[in-house]
């Protein structure tokens, strides 16, 4: 299901900050809830709602689209007002240039995929068309698709129409509820590299709420982490990942996103081998599903290493496995039970790991704070 805006809204005042989206929300629900947020997020890239359930990342979706009104709010987004309580602006969804995704597509049965996407165009006016219709059918994979109606369609195929039709409609924001809830791991694995490409060739900010923190750890360059309607980080990814203060640091997904590009395609391997941005390491890793055609040197990408992947030596090892061998020192240590511990590491160019390893192995190495050690991450667990 798709929302669509019919006209632009009205511009800022020249005090906002057209580069940012602006979210500042008071929502109360009875005496159980409340939501109580002030954010300031990128104007591009995907930004990650991440949370319990019931810590408020849909309420939030809900006022930026103007489904739920917040009292007092303040509503910006990239250069225009969506609601400023104190000016008496309020624009309902209607007006409000978005576009949204569900868990469930909700197209249109009766109608074929040509028709789904030539709905959401029509509800957008000319001259205000910024994407082409042909222009989602390409991003989205879906041309072989046209003909078809839902009843056809595999749930991933659904979502990437749902997706296209959203999209049709030339949205200023993407608003996105758990999109791949409802499909199992053989069609998220399909739908995630499309969320990629969007962002990469689309100047379109997405807020996108998950419970899944490795999708967060995949696609996220900014991430809000919510707890009972508050915001407990809002920081690029990087950032609020590895922060061991944060309870993204307790989970089995717990990881590290690295940015880097292309160093050279060893193709007698099969592998990469990737310079981690700022002056970081190079990296050895595999490429994705559909092996080493499509990179080249100099490609920029997004990848990630679990902190449960990652070893800590002392020395350099000998005889091992591991390609990727990192000098590296200790940042910080954290017990996350009576077994285990966390060490968050930092290698070259100021670039953070989290490892995941036993308190017997800590007090085995005698890991300290400070402490000067090599990470040992296998190519095969670095992923794209």
């Amino acid at each position: 299901m798709g929302l669509f805006s019919r006209r632009a809204a009205a511009p800022l005042p020249a005090a906002a900050d057209p580069n940012a989206l602006e979210l500042r929300a008071l929502v109360q629900r009875g005496t159980s809830f409340s939501l109580d947020v002030d954010l300031k997020l990128p104007a591009s890239g995907i930004t990650a709602l991440f949370g319990a359930s019931g810590c408020g990342k849909t309420t939030l979706l809900r006022a930026t689209a103007g489904l739920t009104r917040p009292r007092p709010g303040r509503i910006a987004i990239a250069g225009q007002l969506w609601q400023h309580d104190a000016a008496g602006v309020w624009l309902p969804t209607h007006r409000r240039a978005l576009g949204m995704v569900f868990q469930e597509a909700s197209l249109f049965a009766h109608l074929n995929v040509q028709q789904n996407l030539d709905y959401g165009r029509r509800r957008i006016a000319p001259q205000e068309r910024r994407i082409a219709v042909e222009q989602a059918v390409e991003l989205l994979g879906i041309g072989h698709l046209l003909a078809r109606r839902p009843a056809q369609l595999s749930g991933g195929e659904r979502q990437r129409v749902a997706i296209a039709r959203a999209l049709a409609a030339s949205p200023r924001l993407l608003l996105m509820d758990e999109p791949l809830a409802a499909l199992d791991e053989a069609r998220k694995a399909e739908l995630l590299p499309y969320f990629e490409r969007l962002q990469r060739e689309l100047a379109l900010p997405i807020l996108y709420v998950s419970h899944a923190l490795d999708e967060v750890a995949r696609l996220a360059q900014h991430i809000v982490l919510m707890e009972a309607g508050r915001v407990l980080a809002s920081d690029a990814a990087g950032e609020v990942l590895t922060r061991l203060d944060l309870p993204l640091a307790r989970l089995d997904a717990a990881s590290a996103a690295l940015l880097g590009e292309v160093a050279a395609v060893e193709r007698e391997w099969g592998l990469l081998t990737v310079q981690l941005a700022g002056g970081g390491p190079l990296l050895h890793c595999l490429p994705g599903a559909g092996g080493l055609a499509g990179y080249a040197p100099g490609q920029r990408l997004r990848l990630r290493v679990a902190a449960r992947d990652v070893a800590i030596s002392l020395t350099p090892p000998e005889g091992s496995s591991a390609l990727n061998v990192l000098p590296a020192s200790v940042v910080q240590l954290r017990a996350l039970d009576e077994a285990l511990m966390l060490a968050a590491l930092e290698v070259a160019g100021g670039v953070r790991l989290l490892a995941r390893l036993t308190r017997r192995s800590t007090a085995t190495l005698g890991l300290a704070e400070g402490q000067r050690v090599h990470a040992l991450v296998k190519a095969v667990a670095v992923l794209g």
